[in-house]
């Protein structure tokens, strides 16, 4: 099986399932670890590249071909459209390779009758590509000017109604830039541990440099830190010893926001997959404690592997429906971390299908499970204590509007975490809330929110 068959396999594998291009990618490369690190990047590239940019793909097809996307057999759909992928957004791979390519995988894959045709298709769309870089595409794509949702669905591959949701919360050109944000490279983002001094810092950066990586400081924190053409974070020189872990900034910023003191108690009632909770349990420095829970053992087993190998011991892990309300912690925590399930829309660009599995209903269904969950944690935070309220989503009804039902339910009150943030953010913090937008901000789309509970920490009004 030559690396396209692979790629056409989980293509196929995804739209029988509905499942998730970055879980089958990660048992997939998991399977063919053998591969050259060049193979396996241009199975990552071109299977989340066609996910990524499908409803593009789709309306280039539909234009060319007289057989409908929707009507094409499942095999030469995706063929198709990985091919597609390859001939626009692929510069480096020569039209000619993937045309013979795709013709030869239809004929391998019992579809000899459909060779001519794959071979027609795929040779227009190259021939359409040469026409556009020289300006005479015009009519082709849809109308900017008639059709702007129309034109901002199909040149950034988002789906009809959720163009026009984000367009309905945001400005016109701020969600183009959203959206744009979404195609562009994801790299990865690591926190490391604060303890390193400065020369240990040092040492272990020119190692990671010396085996091939790019390094950038980023901008918003110094402990974290952007890393391109990594083999594998498990392979670099101090994983094995808890020296970072792989953790957006957004996330690191809610711990900032949290302000802990050592000695104090922390709940993560979303924990999964841990970053907070081993950030939060570094800040502590070894003192207080970190309750760590998650809804199945599977999703605590890698925090579980993580608090081990960073050597946290203030930290416990333990499995706990959220949605379930636990007397024994009423009161308890001095911190409460709710990084609730939400729509994810702010992480489109790292997992591209989550526009095509939301739905219009789905984002009334999550706000109902929301509001479900916050009524646990804010039991569990102490008169006085600080609810730190969190999403990885841009939708105002999960964030904003949350806080609002949050403050007005449960005698809380928002409060600046301003001297709490990187300079650069703090003018973005508004009433205790923080929303971050890609393209805008150096982060995944994200919101922060700092609430305090009425009362003392004793317990007094």
């Amino acid at each position: 099986m030559n690396i396209r068959e692979i790629i056409l396999e989980m293509l196929l594998e995804l739209e029988k399932t509905d499942g998730y291009v970055n879980l089958l990618l990660s048992d997939v490369l998991e399977k063919y670890d053998y591969l050259d690190p060049k193979e396996k990047a241009f199975i990552k590239r071109v299977t989340e590249g066609t996910v990524e940019r499908m409803i593009q793909i789709d309306y280039v097809l539909d234009r060319i071909s007289k057989v409908p996307v929707k009507r094409m057999k499942p095999l030469i759909r995706q063929l198709l459209r990985m091919s597609v992928y390859q001939i626009l957004f692929m510069e480096n791979v020569p039209d000619a390779a993937v045309c013979n390519e795709a013709v030869n995988l239809a004929g391998k894959r019992k579809f000899k009758q459909l060779q001519g045709y794959v071979n027609g298709v795929l040779r227009n769309v190259s021939r359409q590509k040469q026409q556009s870089e020289d300006g005479a595409d015009a009519g082709f794509w849809p109308d900017a000017d008639k059709d702007g949702t129309g034109y901002l669905s199909v040149m950034y591959s988002m789906p009809l109604w959720l163009t026009e949701h984000f367009l309905h919360s945001y400005p016109k050109e701020q969600a183009e830039t959203i959206f744009h944000a979404f195609l562009e490279r994801q790299p990865v983002t690591l926190r490391l541990e604060e303890h390193l001094s400065g020369p240990e810092k040092e040492a272990l950066l020119k190692k990671w440099e010396e085996g091939g990586c790019v390094i950038r400081q980023h901008p918003y924190l110094p402990y974290a830190l952007q890393i391109e053409k990594a083999e594998g974070i498990r392979h670099l020189p101090g994983y094995e010893e808890g020296l970072f872990t792989v953790q957006d900034v957004s996330s690191m910023l809610v711990i900032e926001a949290a302000d802990l003191q050592e000695g104090q108690t922390v709940m993560d009632i979303c924990a999964a997959p841990g970053g907070k909770s081993l950030h939060a349990a570094s800040k502590l420095n070894g003192s207080g404690k970190v309750l760590s829970f998650d809804v199945s053992e599977n999703k605590l087993a890698r925090l579980e592997e993580n608090r081990q190998r960073m050597r946290m011991e203030n930290m416990e892990t333990a499995v706990c429906d959220a949605r379930i309300y636990q007397e024994k912690f009423a009161g308890l925590a001095d911190v409460v971390l709710a990084d609730v399930p939400c729509s994810g829309l702010g992480v489109i660009g790292k997992k591209p299908d989550i526009k095509y599995h939301v739905s219009r209903q789905s984002l009334k269904e999550i706000v109902v499970l929301q509001k479900e969950i916050i009524q646990n944690a804010a039991a569990y935070v102490k008169p006085g204590g600080i609810l730190m309220y969190s999403t990885c989503t841009i939708n105002p009804d999960e964030n904003e509007n949350m806080v609002e039902w949050i403050c007005k339910e449960f005698d809380f009150t928002p409060e600046c975490m301003c001297g709490n943030l990187p300079e650069a953010l703090r003018k973005e913090e508004k009433a205790g809330m923080l929303q971050l937008l890609p393209g805008i901000h150096e982060t995944d789309g994200f919101f922060l929110a700092r609430l305090k509970k009425s009362g003392r920490i004793d317990g007094s009004k």
